[in-house]
């Protein structure tokens, strides 16, 4: 197999406003700007961000192209899980939502009982589970 679990992971999104998203996902999740470019001849006609911890094995790719821009279209199941492992904190959902997010009732009653969904501005979803990734 070319992978095993210590490889790379890129989950990459279009967005209608990068700087809407990098509102929810840098200033109200706390993610940290991995790298971010905008569009010119050497790098193609998107600009781009990309998202998320330190030394981490992922990260979250949102690209924009304002001369022929796709619109997102996540669906209600279309998740980014978040096992924190302990009780989801107030604070948190209130920063998510002050900074764009939205919170939604999930269709899957599982989440609702193990955690909160937010909708991002671009209506992804995140869910901020209360459970450990083995007891998922």
């Amino acid at each position: 197999m070319p992978f095993d679990a210590r490889s790379h992971l890129r989950i990459a999104r279009p967005s209608r406003d990068l700087a809407a998203a990098e509102r929810f996902w840098a200033e109200g999740l706390g993610l940290s700007v991995v790298y971010r470019a905008e569009a010119g001849p050497e790098r193609g006609e998107h600009d781009l961000l990309m998202l998320g911890l330190p030394e981490a094995g992922w990260h979250l790719e949102l690209v924009h192209e304002a001369g022929r821009p796709v619109e997102p279209r996540p669906t209600e199941e279309d998740l980014l899980v978040l096992y924190l492992e302990e009780p989801v904190p107030d604070e948190l959902v209130a920063r998510l939502e002050e900074h764009g997010g939205r919170r939604v009732l999930s269709p899957n009653p599982y989440w609702n009982e193990w955690g909160v969904t937010i909708e991002d501005p671009d209506g992804y979803r995140l869910v901020l589970c209360r459970r450990s990734w083995s007891n998922a």
